[in-house]
């Protein structure tokens, strides 16, 4: 790894997928014993398994569910998906019938700052240009079934109105999968009369509609159907809920998502299976792939390895509080990712002088690691942490983490499956599939169903964030009131920045004793969650500076180009 991590001549990781030796995806669907006629081919490396098949699969065993989570993201890079992916190969590498379960790329952040979700180096799943482009269309047909609602409720306050909408209180917003600040608060229906009556409106990016969630959470179509009529579009004057039912919008909604419910198959640059499916982020949504998904992979291989977004404390925390619990999901073991470049990043140094030796920064920066692994252990999974290596990582840094996770009874493995690929994570796969087979998961969520809306979200801000407590001002306390009366049975989905276990991004390491102001409360019915938005979370982001947009093109030969 070292040689090839710097030497000015390693490829990109578009490079290193465009020259992948991919096979057809029928032979992929082989692997895993998917008959030809059930899988629904979008050209030759991708395809959807088909309802039917998956329906059959109800009888079989369930392999292990191994969870990929990570320490606090910091600028210095982590590799979550990458070593999901690397792991993955190191499974099959060792003999084992591993299938990985990740969620597919959004295009606000491919086109932002972030880059696209589909691995890195010789740890990747292609074809990596559509996975982060388009792919098989699923977040288009997420959106359309989203505004499609939107425009059911306008429509309906046009004509009759005989629900009853006040316009004042229409909750549902509309969507689209890119960064966009200047739609995150509109006003719609200008023009005069036959525009309809002007109301305050807005956009959330796709990865943040409600029926993203549902979409990842739902059992079936049945469920699908079910669950896609019980989202709240807004309120009367008596303040009553209206249900997307109510506008007989749930069948035409179920209608577009139809296919796109089918969980994709792809492949790994090994050419080992991979079903990537759904894409909430975690900052602002749950940040799990989808339920039928994951159900589905259970079914077709021994061991599960998923990914849950950015750090443990919010792709994890949701995991096990939304998904598993939701889902009756038992997760057996956790990989929890770290480098000992974000390390030293918490601990104070600058992303300039990462490449530089030190220990004393990077011990300072465990406090960070040592947070996600006691947060884990609350959930009663056993764990071990797995170092993404750089060339810059000493002997004296790796050291003093293994020393630090002793403490908590984890092992720690050095791997390169950046450069490498699944021979990697060889002794990483060994360790991760002894632990998953020790069935010594005690797997709980944090906090009962009983639990008062106010208590889980209070749970969570100190179980987790270590934080004293919550604040909220008289507005967003009504809404707990309000909310409790028929939702107190709800699990609680935090909409908080990724950056660190506190709301302000700029507080690295594990800080304590803070306070989690809680800006709003947004209903999810049919999801089945209450999203908690914290601090000046955004759920549209806006573009950077120099957004990545600026140096994607297409070279003469048709190629895509700068896509990362």
């Amino acid at each position: 790894i070292s040689q090839r991590r710097i030497m000015q001549t390693v490829p990109s990781d578009i490079e290193i997928a465009r020259e992948a030796a991919t096979r057809p995806i029928g032979e992929i669907g082989d692997k895993l014993d998917i008959p030809s006629d059930s899988l629904l081919p979008y050209g030759p490396t991708k395809a959807k398994i088909s309802n039917q098949f998956i329906e059959s699969l109800s009888d079989r065993p369930n392999g292990k569910l191994i969870l990929v989570t990570a320490i606090s993201p910091t600028p210095a890079g982590e590799g979550k998906t990458t070593t999901t992916v690397g792991l993955g190969d190191g499974l099959n590498r060792i003999g084992k019938k591993a299938l990985i379960c990740l969620r597919e790329p959004s295009l606000g952040p491919c086109f932002g700052m972030k880059g696209g979700a589909a691995g890195g180096g010789y740890a990747q799943v292609v074809p990596m240009e559509d996975i982060n482009l388009h792919f098989t269309g699923d977040f288009h047909a997420i959106g359309a079934a989203h505004n499609l609602l939107s425009a059911l409720v306008d429509n309906h306050i046009y004509w009759t109105n005989e629900l009853g909408i006040d316009q004042r209180r229409v909750t549902w917003r509309r969507v689209v999968d890119m960064n966009d600040r200047a739609l995150r608060q509109i006003t719609v229906a200008l023009g005069g009369v036959a525009n309809g009556f002007p109301r305050e409106g807005g956009f959330d990016i796709t990865v943040a509609s409600e029926i993203m969630a549902i979409f990842c959470l739902s059992e079936d179509l049945s469920d699908l159907q079910r669950r896609l009529g019980n989202i709240i579009v807004g309120y009367t004057r008596a303040r009553e809920p209206v249900h997307a039912r109510d506008l007989k919008a749930e069948g035409p909604m179920t209608a577009l998502l139809r296919d796109a419910f089918m969980p994709n198959l792809v492949q790994t640059l090994e050419n080992n299976p991979a079903i990537i499916h759904g894409g909430p982020f975690a900052n602002i949504a749950h940040g799990c792939n989808s339920v039928r998904a994951t159900k589905t992979a259970l079914k077709l291989s021994d061991y599960v390895v998923t990914e849950a977004g950015f750090g443990a404390d919010l792709g994890a925390e949701k995991f096990f509080n939304i998904k598993c619990r939701k889902a009756g999901l038992k997760p057996d073991a956790v990989v929890l990712v770290a480098t000992a470049r974000a390390l030293k990043m918490h601990g104070g140094v600058a992303k300039a002088d990462l490449n530089t030796e030190n220990v004393g920064a990077l011990v300072d920066g465990l406090e960070n690691l040592g947070r996600h692994l006691r947060n884990i252990g609350q959930f009663g999974v056993p764990a071990v942490v797995a170092i993404n290596k750089f060339v810059s990582d000493t002997a004296a840094e790796i050291d003093a983490i293994r020393t630090y996770c002793k403490e908590f009874g984890v092992e720690v493995f050095e791997c390169s499956h950046w450069a490498d690929g699944g021979a990697g994570t060889e002794e990483l796969a060994q360790h991760v599939a002894t632990l998953a087979d020790s069935s010594n998961s005690q797997f709980r969520p944090l906090y009962d169903d009983h639990l008062s809306l106010w208590e889980k979200v209070r749970t969570v801000a100190r179980s987790i964030y270590g934080a004293e407590d919550i604040i909220a001002d008289k507005k967003v306390r009504s809404q707990f009131e309000d909310f409790e009366e028929r939702y107190s049975h709800f699990p609680v989905c935090m909409a908080k920045t990724q950056y660190s276990f506190s709301t302000d991004p700029n507080l690295l390491g594990a800080p304590s004793g803070h306070v989690v102001p809680i800006r709003e409360l947004r209903l999810s019915a049919g999801a089945e969650f209450v999203v908690a938005i914290c601090g000046e979370i955004m759920t549209m982001p806006g573009l950077p500076r120099v957004p990545a947009a600026n140096s994607i093109f297409v070279n003469d030969e048709g190629e895509i180009e700068g896509l990362f």
